[in-house]
């Protein structure tokens, strides 16, 4: 009797991806786009905000980074680089999360460079310019392990 080698193909190759798809499927909160900080910023700085675009676009920022117009970051001349802030636009109270991924603005009075999109989402386009508050973001850590064993667990487990 002669067998087909169609289905065995089949199983093998079910077999395979039934091993390679569980490696790929980690539980990763930072995946969903959704991050938590802590009520209470770390810091507050008040100051005027301005935006860059144009003539950046694809440069490399002072991290290394290429300068991305779509993406959420930020110029400031102390922070660290990938500090968070949120960014509240004082003249209408719209409000956007940030990356620190540059250094600057170097104009006088000015404590942040925004984006493009960053500074779309506070409706400062038309403006240019505008009075803003800086609050420094914690990130909540989220516990992916138990920190703990219980006591007794092991015992049960093994019966």
């Amino acid at each position: 009797m002669r067998f087909s080698p169609a289905p065995l193909t089949l199983v093998c190759i079910s077999m395979l991806i039934a091993l390679i798809l569980p490696g790929c499927t980690t539980l990763d909160h930072s995946a969903s786009g959704v991050a938590f900080y802590e009520p209470k910023p770390l810091a507050v700085q008040l100051g005027k905000a301005s935006y860059y675009g144009g003539r950046w676009i694809g440069r490399l920022t002072a991290n290394g980074e290429h300068y991305r117009r779509d993406d959420c970051t930020a110029a400031h001349k102390k922070l660290p680089f990938n500090t968070m802030v949120r960014v509240t636009n004082l003249k209408n109270g719209k409000s956007v999360i940030v990356r620190i991924n540059n250094r600057g603005p170097y104009a006088r009075g000015r404590i942040l460079d925004l984006s493009m999109v960053a500074a779309r989402k506070i409706e400062m386009i038309g403006d240019g310019i505008v009075p803003v508050r800086a609050e420094v973001l914690q990130p909540i850590q989220i516990i992916t392990k138990p920190n703990r064993t219980f006591s007794g667990m092991e015992s049960r487990q093994e019966n």
